[in-house]
């Protein structure tokens, strides 16, 4: 009887070429989708809030409350009065996003809340972040 003697191949090294394409492959995914997050137009530092929910919005319109009290409708700076009639101009069941800073007066968020109430529109978020 014969005996078979096995023999092993050692792998004195690793291949590393098909890791580095897959890094790169996810690297090129992670860039291109960076970019297209989006982000408010005026920079506002948002507050926080622990039970937020992300809805699905279609049509919207952006009021912004800065720090010093100046208020945007959508990019256009406006007063508490011109805000008012941009708003009565719009449908009920438009949605309003208000984005607030956090070091805003609440004076003026309760302002913008308040002209909200009259006019009737109840599709509204309070956009804050995780």
């Amino acid at each position: 009887m014969a005996k078979c003697k096995k023999t092993r191949k050692r792998f004195d090294d690793i291949n590393v070429i098909p890791f580095i394409d897959i890094m790169l492959v996810l690297l090129v995914m992670v860039l291109t989708t960076a970019t297209f997050i989006k982000q408010g137009i005026i920079p506002i530092e948002l507050p926080e809030a622990k039970a937020t929910q992300k809805e699905d919005t279609k049509k919207e319109i952006t009021i912004y409350v800065k720090a010093n009290g100046e208020m945007f409708y959508e990019e256009e700076k406006v007063s508490a009065n011109e805000l008012e009639k941009k708003l009565s101009s719009i449908s009920k069941d438009q949605t309003v996003i208000l984005r607030s800073d956090k070091e805003s007066r609440f004076q003026d968020f309760v302002s913008v809340m308040d002209i909200l109430k009259r006019l009737k529109h109840e599709q509204l978020y309070i956009v804050t972040k995780e």
